[in-house]
């Protein structure tokens, strides 16, 4: 499968200016974009508005420490920062959510692939993830990183999880990640912009997170931190990101957790 070089000239020219980012950086391979974000921030580098793509990420984080490896160009791979200091820290949780539906709408308009929204941090397409979004808080200077990995041109093969899919898996007739790029990075920034000037999450974004979501109305099992669980039905979203479950007989408010999708019977 012929899997191009990203275009960094093609992309700083695209997105550098016109769309808020700063910078446009894309290297050979690395470890974790997020994590070379995060220790830039760490030396004294403003990185509000940088972006950063690797070709190839040997080292890729998930949620609770998870790892993920993708084989060189077939997936994109990119972290960008976010200064947060204007938008109360409450509403910080809604960026990574922000972030699901800049991806989703990019898809959309790019391929016309509908995808879903899993709470909180997952691109699903049926019950195969497509991409995984994680956010980082670089302290002190209120700058978050978020990083993004969108399967492109994964085989089902190369697959380092027999649950993941990719653009190529579904059909897309476009697999240029640069293309790819230019979409997800320009509604991203449309997305942020409205996210800072809300404060949090804005009346567009809360609707448009509830068309995307597949986690909403479901039936659900929350593992969450401890060894606990919470099954009921996922409600809401409240104003903080976090996911809101009635048990049947309360409401249990889920900050950080897996959630799973259950089957009505089950």
């Amino acid at each position: 499968m012929d899997r191009p070089a990203l275009d960094a000239a093609a992309l700083r020219a695209a997105l550098i200016g016109p769309t808020g980012w700063r910078a446009v950086d894309v290297v050979t391979e690395t470890g974790s974009t997020n994590a070379d974000l995060l220790a830039r921030s760490a030396q004294g580098e403003d990185i509000d508005g940088a972006v950063l793509l690797a070709e190839h990420q040997t080292a890729g984080r998930g949620r609770h420490g998870r790892h993920w490896s993708a084989p060189q160009r077939s997936q994109l791979a990119l972290s960008v920062g976010v200064a947060a200091d204007t938008v109360p820290t409450a509403g910080w949780g809604w960026l990574t959510l922000a972030t699901g539906v800049a991806v989703a709408d990019a898809i959309a308009e790019v391929s016309g692939i509908e995808v879903g929204l899993k709470w909180p941090n997952d691109v699903m397409a049926g019950d195969g993830k497509l991409a995984g979004i994680l956010a980082e808080v670089a302290a002190p200077q209120q700058r978050i990183v978020v990083g993004l990995g969108l399967n492109v041109t994964m085989t089902a093969q190369e697959a380092p999880d027999p649950a993941a899919v990719s653009l190529a898996m579904l059909g897309s007739a476009v697999i240029d990640r640069t293309v790819w790029a230019g979409a997800v990075l320009r509604h991203l920034a449309d997305r942020i912009a409205a996210w800072r000037a809300a404060g949090g999450a804005d009346a567009a974004l809360v609707s448009d997170y509830r068309r995307h979501s597949c986690t909403l109305g479901a039936q659900v099992r929350a593992d969450i931190p401890g060894g606990h669980q919470v099954i009921g039905v996922a409600e809401a979203i409240d104003d903080t990101g976090r996911l809101v479950i009635n048990t049947g007989d309360t409401t249990v408010t889920v900050s950080a957790g897996d959630v799973t999708r259950l089957r009505r019977n089950g």
